[in-house]
């Protein structure tokens, strides 16, 4: 082995040692840089970890000056076949001319086996962070959007699960039930309140008639870059079918007159390529308590991963989980206020 690949190994033992998942831990700098170099392509600089808790990613830069992000899927979550459908999503996303980060074909496959575990190489892409409260931003990914929408609104997925209140509610309530994270003394309190607003969210969406369409599913500000062409989307992983607002809310920022105006700039740009029930306005605050519960579960069902108590350090404290209480009475309060609506209320 020469030096180079020596270095190059070194520089990603930090992180592999500081905050491999427990499912993770056979993932050793050695085993990822022979992946990489498995499909023909050899990493001249160290590994960069990039932000991601859920699956392992890495930035690195090949022998031929590309850039390229690799990202190692965590086993179990989802199928070979739920992967590949969202590799060919933003495949065909991308031939829309959407700027949508897509996965590098080689030998005509985009999703990549090695001991065990699954990956895929993506062309890095630079920019800097959107900004949420930049009108003239919004309006530009409004209008991507709309355009992302229209093409995903032609077919669906097959094998990737759909957004429900029965999957990112009541089955991650089950299992916080069945854990014992929330202390004994305030596990009532929580679990009163936490089965209140989703007996809410449940009347409110069954009150909602909306076509599911294939989404982008986890559309944060922090999944779009800012590139001197305008914004590009990241991150895939959460996609799945569902209400056209679950790709649109989390734009939204402020008080109340604040994500009004953010809510008419995003969607007079997003009508210009595809039609927006208001209707689905109603559903903002459900899903906005559907990710509540999700996150609580997300975050203990991964908690044998040594990188979440790392960077999730107060999840185990009883502050924490009083917290969460007043948050959930909150968001119960909000359930029951006026939706948000392009007629200021």
């Amino acid at each position: 082995m020469n030096q180079e690949k020596l270095d190059l190994r070194k520089s990603a033992a930090d992180d592999t040692h500081s905050g491999a998942a427990f499912a993770f831990q056979a993932l050793t700098p050695d085993l990822i840089l022979d992946a990489i170099e498995s499909l023909g392509v050899y990493p001249e600089t160290g590994l960069l970890a990039l932000n991601s808790y859920e699956n392992r990613v890495y930035q690195f830069r090949s022998d031929e000056g590309q850039r390229y992000v690799v990202k190692f899927y965590r086993p179990d979550r989802w199928s070979d076949a739920q992967i590949q459908e969202e590799h060919d999503f933003a495949l065909a996303l991308a031939e829309q001319e959407i700027p949508m980060a897509v996965p590098t074909a080689v030998q005509g496959h985009t999703l990549h086996h090695f001991q065990g575990f699954r990956f895929a190489l993506f062309p890095s892409i630079g920019g800097r962070a959107f900004e949420v409260d930049n009108l003239e931003q919004l309006e530009f990914v409004g209008r991507f959007i709309g355009r992302m929408h229209q093409y995903g609104a032609q077919s669906v997925f097959q094998a990737r699960e759909p957004l429900n209140p029965q999957i990112l509610g009541d089955e991650p309530l089950a299992w916080l039930k069945q854990s014992e994270l929330v202390p004994t003394s305030l596990r009532v309190a929580f679990f009163t309140v936490v089965e209140q607003v989703l007996a809410k969210v449940n009347t409110l969406w069954a009150q909602q008639r909306f076509k599911p369409i294939r989404l982008h599913g986890d559309l944060h500000p922090g999944n779009i870059l800012w590139t001197p062409d305008g914004p590009g989307f990241v991150d895939l992983d959460d996609a799945r079918m569902g209400p056209a607002i679950q790709d649109l809310w989390m734009m939204l920022t402020g008080d109340r007159a604040q994500q009004q105006l953010q809510l008419e700039v995003l969607l007079e740009a997003y009508e210009e390529f595809c039609e927006f029930d208001t209707r689905q306005l109603a559903l903002i605050e459900p899903l906005r308590a559907l990710r509540m519960v999700h996150y609580n579960a997300w975050i203990g069902r991964r908690w044998q991963d040594p990188a979440f108590p790392m960077h999730f350090p107060w999840f185990g404290d009883e502050k924490y989980w009083e917290q969460q209480i007043l948050a959930f009475k909150e968001q119960l309060a909000a359930l029951d206020e006026p939706p948000l609506s392009l007629i200021p209320y």
